[in-house]
């Protein structure tokens, strides 16, 4: 048989890589329609990074409460709290690229991305940072940037298409109508190729929705729906499967094709992640090992000395080559002089370029850098459509798409709804037959004063750990989005309060009624609104001391610590459990802002004032007037109108107490430190 000829074996070598290439894109089936839906119509972008060297403030990684378990003052400074996060790191990407930074863990790539967008919690010893030839600023971040967080903070109840649907109504601007704000959620639902899961719930742990995957593109068009020319991910894989994986990076390589600036950070992406990326940028303890074209790569090592062995991942074998082992003092020495070495060879080889990029030689690149992806042009009748003028929702919009948002996510909760429901429910029954049967008997002054005392006092510690859990659930959402600026803090706190009103006044009627006729109070449909309205009251107020407890303190444990702890201060000084002129000083002062008091009072005053009772006294039934009992337990203070007032007076310092911390104090959530 005669030997196959050099050309014919090269004419077979590419067949079969096309072949195998073609198998591939058939594999990835969802991803085989590479056409632009949604595409960036505005100006080239620039990110510029010039001798960047930034420190990173350790201590203040670590929160104040964690400091005080380690017996530590949260204001003591450390000075050798900072470490070198990025030394003397410059490149400069351009609309039209996708780069991706890759390293092992503690290489910077998380420093990076804090420092671009605004984010960072240590220090820049020197560099720039230059957007479309300007200086970074909060306010030019925030209009150019759109950064896509690690973990995915989504509502849970919400379809796809609502969720992006009421970012729209957020984020877009205000001269949109409702049909141009539909035709961008549905370019963007098109774009992540998400319309098959568009009417799923998003989901999470414990609601079933779309996979993680899908939750993870939901999350990219959260950002993708203000049409930003520069998209920064981190790490967008983390979690997923090596197909969903791919999957993912192949719809960022073509929104980078879409005219955009894409910049991620990945820890070690496979062989066919890794073709899909223009620019790497492999870094090790803050330093660029190398930066240019991913096709490249394998060329420049090679040519320094270490050529990546057959068959092998070069982004995994080139991550590990520069990764520092600490196993021992000497590996670890070994591994950072070989990584200094590097390093240094590298900026002595790209010393002569603007964009500090290696390139290979011009005869194999055949153009220039060959890194560079020209944007695709936008179509005409697309320009009015992705012009993004500034003006943005004010906040009377802000709050009614808040209030729409949260109640369409909590009524659709049904098991918790059903849940406090049946909680209400079978509190007040069994409450209610407790002192059921009696018939024209009436309960003696005692057990009526224990069940009014009972009736303001069980309900609202059921609520308490239930609205903190909730707005723990809900904090790192709310972090995210004020930090973007999708709205403010005022419309967020009205919607807030507002929003849970349905539910807060479906609970106290489920509580309240069956009680009230059930332990044969006193009838009449006046004293029963005034019972039901002083009820209410309390049990919102209540509500807003729990929304203070869970935005004043980091954590859930710490804020359900502080809200028990008030209210049980509250409890005790209620009147009840000792009198209230037999309180001290502090406790006294306690009792005057202690809502469960006044409820206590009032009930009282609803219940006795003007009636004549029956005191058993040994063998004798003695009539006494109400007023009379009230006034030896000094449960008459005040008029009954003025206990209104007070309990409402509360309640507003609460609400001021909540607002306050919304607009100040930073809902960072626990699960991010």
């Amino acid at each position: 048989m005669a030997e196959e000829a050099p050309a014919e074996r090269g004419l077979r070598v590419r067949a079969a890589t096309q072949d195998a290439s073609g198998l591939q894109d058939s594999l990835f089936s969802s991803e085989s329609d590479n056409s632009l839906y949604f595409t960036y119509s505005g100006q080239s972008n620039t990110l510029e990074v010039r001798d960047l060297s930034y420190q990173v403030d350790m201590a203040s990684q670590v929160p104040w409460f964690e400091q005080l378990a380690q017996f530590k003052m949260p204001w003591t400074t450390h000075k050798d709290s900072c470490e070198l996060g990025i030394q003397n790191l410059s490149f400069k990407v351009r609309s039209g690229q996708m780069l991706a930074i890759i390293g092992s863990s503690g290489c910077g790539r998380s420093s990076l991305l804090d420092v671009i967008t605004g984010r960072g919690h240590g220090k820049m010893k020197s560099g720039q940072i230059w957007i479309n030839g300007q200086p970074s600023t909060p306010q030019l971040v925030r209009k150019s940037v759109a950064h896509v967080r690690q973990h995915d903070q989504l509502l849970p109840n919400l379809t796809v298409r609502e969720t992006l649907a009421f970012v729209a109504q957020l984020r877009l601007p205000r001269t949109f109508s409702q049909a141009q704000r539909d035709k961008r959620v549905d370019d963007v639902i098109a774009e992540l190729r998400l319309r098959q899961c568009a009417d799923t719930c998003v989901g999470n742990t414990y609601v079933r929705g779309v996979s993680g995957g899908e939750r993870r593109r939901v999350s990219i068009g959260v950002q993708l729906l203000w049409n930003p020319g520069i998209l920064i991910l981190d790490e967008p894989t983390s979690g997923l499967d090596s197909f969903t994986a791919h999957n993912l990076v192949k719809t960022l390589s073509r929104l980078a094709k879409g005219n955009r600036l894409v910049l991620i950070s990945l820890h070690q992406p496979r062989s066919d992640i890794f073709r899909l990326f223009d620019l790497v940028l492999l870094m090790t303890s803050g330093t660029t090992i190398y930066l240019g074209a991913a096709k490249h790569m394998v060329q420049y090592f090679t040519a320094v000395g270490y050529p990546c062995p057959r068959f092998s991942n070069p982004a995994d074998f080139y991550v590990d080559l520069t990764s520092i082992d600490r196993r021992s003092i000497e590996r670890e020495a070994a591994a950072r002089e070989r990584a200094q070495a590097l390093a240094a060879l590298f900026r002595e080889k790209v010393c002569g370029f603007d964009d500090c990029l290696w390139r290979a030689e011009a005869q194999e690149l055949g153009v220039g850098a060959g890194a560079e992806r020209l944007a695709l042009p936008v179509p005409q009748s697309n320009a009015d459509h992705l012009s993004t003028p500034t003006k943005l929702p004010g906040p009377v919009q802000q709050f009614t798409t808040l209030i729409r948002r949260q109640i369409s996510n909590d009524f659709r909760d049904l098991p918790t709804l059903l849940i406090h429901g049946a909680e209400a429910c079978l509190m007040s029954l069994v409450i209610g037959f407790l002192y059921y049967g009696h018939g024209a008997i009436k309960l003696s002054f005692m057990d009526t004063a224990a069940l009014l005392f009972m009736i303001g006092a069980l309900i609202p510690f059921n609520v308490i750990l239930d609205v903190i859990a909730k707005c723990h659930s809900e904090r790192a959402m709310l972090y995210y989005e004020l930090e973007d600026g999708l709205y403010t803090a005022g419309p967020y706190f009205f919607a807030k309060i507002l929003g849970e009103l349905p539910e807060h006044c479906a609970y106290i009627i489920i509580y309240g009624m069956p009680t009230y006729w059930l332990a044969n109070l006193r009838p009449g449909p006046e004293p029963f609104l005034l019972h039901f309205l002083l009820v209410w009251l309390v049990v919102f107020c209540c509500r807003i001391m729990a929304l203070c407890a869970a935005a004043l303190l980091p954590t859930f444990h710490m804020s359900s610590f502080f809200g028990n702890a008030l209210y049980n201060s509250f409890y005790l000084t209620g009147g009840f459990m000792i009198s209230l002129d037999n309180l001290w000083t502090v406790p006294a002062w306690i009792s005057k802002v202690s809502f469960l008091r006044w409820c206590f009072e009032g009930l009282m005053q609803i219940q006795f004032k003007g009636q004549t009772f029956d005191l058993a006294v040994g063998n004798l039934t003695i009539p006494v007037r109400g007023d009379i009992i009230l006034s030896t337990m000094h449960l008459d203070s005040y008029p009954l109108y003025a206990i209104y007032f007070i309990v409402i007076s509360i309640s507003v310092g609460f609400v001021a107490l909540y607002y306050v911390s919304l607009k100040f104090i930073k809902q960072k959530s626990s699960q991010d430190w």
